[in-house]
């Protein structure tokens, strides 16, 4: 049998160390302050209305504050503490296992 191709990867991603996972029974994930007020009870956004439910990260590097993630990305994802919180270029969000991450990225700024 041939060993498959051997690819190595060479994207930017923006990306957090999770330090704490908590469950948010309701609220809204959006962070905008500014958004009219409408049909969102937390914002007032009704694109937001149907994620209500999900959980906060918090992140161990220092100056970021804790968000939220829809119960979507959580299903999907199941992120861990220890882990890495992962945005890429397109704005789709990941987790990725410590040890995946560090060996495949290094700190760029």
């Amino acid at each position: 049998m041939r060993q498959l191709p051997l690819y190595q990867c060479h994207k930017k991603v923006w990306a957090l160390k999770i330090a704490a996972i908590e469950t948010v029974e309701h609220g809204c994930i959006c962070s905008n302050p500014n958004l009219p007020r409408a049909d969102c009870d937390s914002c007032g956004s009704a694109e937001h209305r149907q994620s209500l439910e999900g959980a906060e990260i918090t992140p161990a590097d220092p100056g970021f504050a804790p968000f939220r993630v829809t119960v979507g990305y959580v299903e999907k994802h199941k992120p861990q503490v220890g882990g890495y919180f992962v945005q890429y270029a397109d704005g789709y969000k990941s987790f990725s296992p410590a040890q995946v991450f560090e060996e495949g990225y290094t700190l760029i700024s």
